[in-house]
């Protein structure tokens, strides 16, 4: 038997049998499909957490080497007075010359 030149055998027993199954498969892939997401937004929270904690660990390192750092800066006495380069005396050939010519 055809119907808008389509063949309806088995396009009918294969309605008939996914209405027939519905109300046992209805339930099953609910129960599947949401212990599947429950399982996915368990394991995004624990991501979630332990990125969290990674973070603050990585903030507390940060911090424990800025305070160090101005520690450091404040061990260093402000009022040491910069070191000077020594005066360069004029070498006994320029000094020489400036004498002889004088």
């Amino acid at each position: 038997m055809k119907l808008f030149d389509m063949k309806i055998g088995s396009g009918f027993w294969v309605g008939a049998g996914i209405v027939l199954l519905a109300p046992v498969l209805i339930p099953v892939t609910t129960s599947v499909l949401r212990s599947l997401t429950k399982a996915t937004i368990k394991g995004s929270l624990i991501a979630y957490h332990k990125a969290k904690i990674a973070a603050a660990e990585t903030i507390e390192g940060f911090e424990d080497l800025a305070a160090e750092a101005k520690s450091e800066i404040s061990e260093t006495p402000k009022s040491e007075p910069a070191k000077k380069a020594p005066e360069s005396k004029p070498s006994t050939a320029t000094s020489t010359a400036a004498k002889s010519s004088s």
